[in-house]
């Protein structure tokens, strides 16, 4: 794997454990905006060999490509990209909301979601510059809080890559609104990466915000994330139930309420799942019970094909 995506120090990046998928990639399953080097498809005619932007040199790469005179000026290598050879955009979305803290080892259950969309994030954002494309990311909570656009520079991977290791969330969910705020802002078309657990008061609408992305032409991935826990309630006589979005607690025996509680988890899953597809986005569940380095290698080799 290329060493540019290396440098974070971040804590939840495990190089060792990456280096089993290093010959897996990151690929587009739809024609999108940008015309994409090799595996990756363009809608976009003409202007082949017009300049549009310069990259970060990969060690191995045919010093044919490095352009001289800005390493003579500035002591670096870069690359220019022509209009048939821009690299894949792709931005990640994370739910930083008081829900995304179940399950976490305070409670002896193990990653808490938000913990495991960490791991997941920083291992995709390794990937993702490492074949040489574009990873952003955006922190969703009671608002739009931090917007990374998408770059590949070695600076650019470590600082998204501490920011991620920095998340703190926050009680209340603004997921819909928020997504609105991160439309407006996105000029370039690409992939939106979007990582939740979609547990919100009005999913409809979470979802007419993914379509505006849908509708100019972004490919969108639903990471619906879950942990088991929360598929089923536990056995013992009373618990108290408390919620993590300032939504009060509740004192109840979980045999009392085991099997609409169960129910509406189900439904509420289906509701995303069936949401998801309506938009035409690409819908994936995900488990805190499946070590992440397997959930990202079967999501790669799935869209590979």
């Amino acid at each position: 794997m290329p060493t540019q995506a290396t440098a974070s120090g971040s804590r939840f990046l495990d190089l060792r454990a990456l280096s089993a998928l290093a010959h897996m990639r990151f690929v587009t399953r739809k024609q999108i905006e940008g015309a994409y080097s090799g595996r990756h498809r363009s809608k976009q005619k003409g202007g082949a060999g017009e300049f549009v932007d310069f990259r970060e040199y990969t060690a191995g790469e045919d010093l044919r490509r490095l352009d001289w005179k800005v390493l003579a000026r500035t002591g670096k290598g870069f690359v220019r990209l022509f209009q048939d050879e821009t690299n894949l955009l792709c931005t990640m979305v994370v739910d930083a909301s008081g829900s995304m803290q179940f399950g976490g080892r305070k409670a002896g259950d193990g990653a808490s979601k938000l913990e495991y969309v960490q791991y997941l994030t920083t291992a995709l954002s390794h990937v993702i510059a490492g074949q040489q494309d574009q990873v952003g990311l955006a922190v969703i909570s009671d608002g739009l809080k931090e917007v990374f656009a998408p770059g590949s520079t070695s600076g650019h991977v470590s600082k998204l890559q501490r920011a991620i290791e920095s998340l703190q969330t926050r009680p209340a969910t603004q997921l819909a609104g928020a997504l609105r705020d991160l439309f407006g802002r996105l000029t370039r078309r690409g992939v939106l990466m979007v990582a939740s657990d979609f547990l919100v008061e009005d999913i409809d609408a979470v979802f007419a915000s993914l379509r505006l992305f849908r509708h100019r032409g972004w490919e969108v991935i639903v990471l619906h994330v879950i942990h088991p826990a929360e598929e089923r309630l536990p056995e013992g006589i009373a618990f108290r139930f408390e919620g993590l979005e300032d939504d009060g607690r509740v004192d109840c025996s979980p045999a009392d309420i085991r099997k609409i509680y169960e129910e509406r988890f189900t439904a509420h899953a289906a509701a995303v799942r069936g949401l998801a597809l309506g938009a035409a986005c690409d819908y994936r569940r995900v488990s805190t019970a499946v070590p992440y380095l397997q959930t990202l290698g079967g999501f790669l080799v799935e869209r590979a094909g």
